[in-house]
């Protein structure tokens, strides 16, 4: 098996003969880690236009990417959102990474009661988010929202919505059997995945959340999750019973 081209996020638009300039981090990736030459095979994508395979062009310093042929059509982005409280530096960084990896749509911090984390950088989480999409062969990167009280997330909650919120206490299904409930009757809605911070929701929480007509609590297994742990859990669930998990990967060798 041959190694794949890489795959490069951009912001323009993606038509057959345009030229794109890459940025200082992509040169140096395709220059100095990779050492592509004049002529090499790259993959093109920007969230809209689908991917699309073009040739890199050199010139001293500069370097760009001639856009040759539209190799995958945009297509609907249907994976769930997650709403999650702030966390350290380590662990939110593999929250975006895997949340990406495992097709989240959108990202939504969100302030608890006992969210530790008020403060963190968003900006360095969507270039890990960018960096995962780009290697797992995702058209899309999820959209990472200015964080929020819980209160005003779900004060503005979008219409036919589903929010599924890991219940620490209190009665709930295991997340399996509600996402099987959920899929028995055939109903397309939109998804949001919810984990608290350490300790979980606070009780206040817990009774507005059961309180919701759209809300679902669910269990996540008998052991304590840590919340990057919880996320990536929640978020497996749901792909392999209403997600995408019957699909395959893109075989780009032919294989």
């Amino acid at each position: 098996m041959t190694k794949s081209p890489p795959r490069l996020f951009v912001n323009c638009s993606l038509t057959i003969g345009s030229i794109i300039s890459l940025q200082k981090p992509q040169i140096h990736y395709l220059k100095n880690v990779l050492r592509l030459q004049s002529g090499s095979l790259v993959f093109l994508f920007n969230g809209r236009d689908g991917e699309w395979s073009g040739s890199l062009a050199t010139e001293r310093n500069l370097i760009s990417v001639k856009v040759e042929k539209l190799q995958r059509p945009q297509h609907d982005s249907s994976g769930p959102g997650l709403l999650f409280a702030p966390i350290k530096k380590g662990p939110m960084e593999v929250l975006s990474q895997k949340a990406t990896e495992l097709g989240v749509s959108t990202l939504l911090p969100t302030i608890t009661d006992f969210t530790d984390v008020i403060k963190s950088n968003y900006d360095r989480f969507r270039t890990i988010a960018v960096e995962a999409a780009e290697q797992c062969d995702r058209l899309t990167v999820p959209l990472i929202e200015p964080p929020k009280k819980l209160n005003e997330r779900l004060q503005v909650w979008p219409e036919n919505t589903k929010l599924l919120f890991a219940a620490e206490s209190g009665s709930a299904k295991p997340i399996d059997a509600a996402l099987r409930d959920v899929k028995g009757k055939n109903i397309r809605m939109d998804w949001v995945l919810a984990v608290g911070p350490a300790g979980g929701f606070s009780p206040a929480e817990h009774e507005i959340l059961r309180g919701l007509s759209y809300a679902i609590p669910v269990g996540l297994g008998p052991r304590l999750l840590k919340a990057e742990t919880a996320a990536i859990a929640a978020l497996s669930c749901w792909q392999s019973i209403l997600g995408d998990w019957k699909k395959r990967p893109i075989d780009r060798n032919g294989e």
